[in-house]
């Protein structure tokens, strides 16, 4: 069941969705301290609260006049295209190795490397 505060942060993540927004979360029922002293930190009572660049913008009204305005696009970064993210990508190590999982997940399987022979 949804309650309205998590329709609130809802409405928030699909105004940053519609405007193909790039962003991170934090679930502040995950922790109480962080739940409470955020509220002191920003001087903001009520969630969800944005922050571009470590800068409170504000809650969910706020946002929505920033969209209203077109401000919010000018405010928030966009997520890369995909060229661009797999440029990062790609470039992320001298050698880098795109596979199924990760190679954590693969402790105690070897890998040998085999000399090509060239007849």
């Amino acid at each position: 069941m949804t309650t309205k505060y998590q329709g609130f942060s809802k409405q928030m993540v699909e105004i940053l969705h519609k405007h193909n927004i790039q962003f991170s979360s934090f679930d502040i029922f995950s922790d109480e301290e962080v739940r409470q002293g955020l509220k002191t930190y920003s001087n903001w009572p009520t969630y969800p609260q944005l922050y571009v660049s470590g800068e409170l913008i504000g809650g969910l009204d706020i946002i929505k006049e920033l969209e209203a305005t077109e401000e919010l696009d000018k405010i928030c970064p966009k997520a890369p295209k995909l060229e661009e993210r797999l440029k990062v990508l790609t470039n992320k190590a001298s050698v880098m190795l795109f596979m199924k999982g990760n190679k954590q997940h693969l402790s105690g399987v070897h890998f040998f490397l085999l000399p090509n022979f060239v007849s």
